[in-house]
């Protein structure tokens, strides 16, 4: 399959790479790090990063402005998004061809290519055996801006290797990006920069999460406790696993209240809790999916199916 995305890279002049809304590192990183790769080796073809910026992730980069006539006869890459309605900038549909590249399951098969491999750690890692194969193939070289891209969005998802999701395949992968000479201090300080301030937020929510009996829990984050702590929804999607150490968890959720929907972050330590997150817009993995709801009694629907799930789980 990476064969078959280089060979349509190498036809088209103008390639627009997407990710998905309320970005994280791993999908600024699978992004960037593809730009960076790509601009590298074609130095003759236009590359642009589309979406609207979120400015936690200013140590990694920003997108590009793309105007409406760069899709006419484009080829668009999306990375780290398992579903259409979370692609960020929707007028991706209208380039020649779409390529899928991600690491969550295939639920929404959209594209004309799709690679996908839930096996992996992150769409970052799957860049970079990619990568891997047009150096193979093509001779590519690997800029110090990818590297340094490629291995910020491993580290984000995969809790800098502590989650279980990290294997002998991604440490080999970041070994070999080390390799780059990209400071990886100041790429962490960036990363602790962001965690930093959520800390005091931590501890509200271990304060506040309510756990029934069969280990469901959840806890909520109003637009007042956003305001209070000084974070913004994006930044408090980072905390979604700190309940994960919590004795006799089983699956939890945190709502995170916006101007207009309420995110809906699922984490499982065993029950199977993708298919409730596609019950209320959303999807994912198994054990790590995210939703939206519409209102707080919506989000207490998501509370009762997932105590349901749990119970079931005994």
């Amino acid at each position: 399959m990476n064969s078959q995305i280089i060979d349509t890279i190498k036809q088209y002049e103008t390639i627009i790479i997407h990710r998905h809304v309320r970005p994280d590192p791993d999908a600024y990183g699978s992004q960037l790090g593809l730009k960076y790769i790509l601009q590298h080796n074609y130095p003759e073809k236009r590359i642009l990063a589309a979406g609207e910026h979120d400015l936690t992730m200013d140590f990694l980069g920003t997108p590009d402005p793309v105007g409406d006539e760069s899709f006419k006869g484009a080829l668009v890459i999306v990375t780290d998004t398992a579903n259409t309605e979370r692609v960020d900038d929707q007028r991706y549909i209208n380039a020649d061809k779409i390529i899928k590249i991600d690491h969550h399951p295939n639920d929404d098969a959209y594209g004309d290519v799709i690679l996908v491999d839930t096996n992996a750690s992150s769409s970052s890692e799957l860049i970079y055996e990619l990568f891997a194969t047009g150096q193979e193939q093509e001779k590519w070289e690997l800029p110090v801006s990818a590297a340094r891209q490629l291995y910020a969005g491993i580290i984000g998802d995969t809790g800098r290797f502590l989650f279980p999701s990290t294997t002998q395949k991604t440490f080999k992968i970041a070994g070999e990006l080390i390799k780059s000479d990209f400071d990886r201090n100041a790429l962490h300080n960036g990363m602790y920069e962001m965690e930093r301030k959520l800390l005091h937020l931590q501890g509200y929510i271990y304060q506040n999460f309510k756990m029934d009996e069969n280990g469901a829990a959840h806890v909520k984050i109003t637009m007042d406790i956003l305001k209070e702590f000084d974070v913004t929804a994006t930044e408090t999607s980072l905390l979604v696993s700190s309940l994960g150490n919590v004795k006799g968890m089983k699956a939890w959720v945190i709502f995170i209240e916006e101007e207009d929907e309420i995110r809906v972050r699922l984490r499982s330590k065993g029950p199977v809790i993708n298919n409730l997150a596609k019950e209320f817009n959303g999807g994912g993995h198994p054990m790590a999916s995210g939703a939206t709801a519409y209102s707080w009694e919506e989000a207490e629907q998501v509370i009762v199916r997932l105590k349901e799930i749990c119970a079931a789980a005994e």
